[in-house]
């Protein structure tokens, strides 16, 4: 997926470190907010962009640690991430969110039921805004988190936002309220 291969060929960019370490940045970043990336992809993504040659591996040991790889770019890696870059901002915006596949059968089901489902979708929501406003204080002023590391973070804020005042739309239009 060209949008894991961006993420992982990014933070490579910026700094050579092991799958754990990167996996722990998306972690920390809260990428897999806003991205579908897992613990999991990110350790299959090194093998696979290694053996593409995007990127190299270094055995490293630290003390009395076992040794680990650490990643680290390649020209070929730089090239692509290049690439990348440009190819999927040249792409239309989708976005897609899961819980429309129960709007759009809302019809389909009793009242009672449209409401609980709505009722559900409006809780993730605000449970999303609140995590979103804690993470913007935060890290606000933390000077290890870069500014578009922040807009993003804005980003998402504004879109949960926006889809709460859609979903108090939805149910004044489905007379949900009364």
């Amino acid at each position: 997926m060209a949008t894991i291969d961006l993420i992982v060929l990014g933070m490579l960019k910026k700094d050579s470190m092991s799958a754990y370490d990167i996996q722990k940045l998306v972690e920390y970043r809260n990428i897999s907010k806003w991205v579908k990336i897992s613990t999991p992809s990110i350790y299959k993504k090194v093998i696979q962009l290694e053996g593409k040659g995007l990127i190299q591996s270094t055995p490293v040991k630290e003390g009395n640690m076992p040794e680990k790889a650490v990643y680290s770019l390649t020209d070929s890696g730089q090239q692509e991430f290049e690439r990348l870059m440009l190819e999927l901002s040249a792409q239309p915006i989708r976005i897609f969110l899961d819980f429309n596949a129960v709007i759009v059968n809302l019809d389909s089901l009793p009242p009672e039921m449209q409401k609980t489902c709505v009722a559900g979708i409006e809780k993730n929501v605000r449970e999303m805004k609140s995590y979103l406003e804690e993470n913007l204080r935060t890290k606000e002023n933390a000077p290890a988190v870069p500014e578009i590391g922040m807009a993003v973070l804005r980003q998402q804020y504004v879109l949960a936002e926006t889809i709460e005042s859609w979903i108090a739309s939805l149910k004044k239009s489905l007379k949900m309220d009364e």
